[in-house]
């Protein structure tokens, strides 16, 4: 299964189930993903959506290969190693 997959996966059970996202603050994430571009991550109005590419302007930025961010979704991947290494780069709100 493409990372792709994984994600879109994700959201449609947090949407499923939103109660957890619902007083969050409207945000987007974007993974620059190594082999496969941008993928960005929008939380609006207690919903997520997945979108292609870089339309919107992320607060975070993740920088990482496939692998690594199926780990990631799969919470499976040590974030700490992965960022010592190399393995895992983050650009703007490193706090969110």
């Amino acid at each position: 299964m493409s990372v792709r997959s994984e994600l879109s996966q994700l959201a449609e059970k947090i949407n499923a189930n939103p109660e957890h996202i619902q007083n969050e603050k409207d945000r987007v994430y974007q993974v620059n993903l190594e082999e496969s571009g941008s993928l960005q991550i929008v939380f609006k109005d207690g919903q997520v959506a997945i979108a292609e590419g870089t339309t919107h302007d992320p607060e975070v930025t993740l920088i990482l290969n496939e692998r690594n961010f199926s780990k990631l979704l799969k919470d499976d991947l040590n974030t700490t190693m992965a960022f010592m290494m190399g393995g895992l780069k983050v650009e703007g709100k490193i706090g969110l």
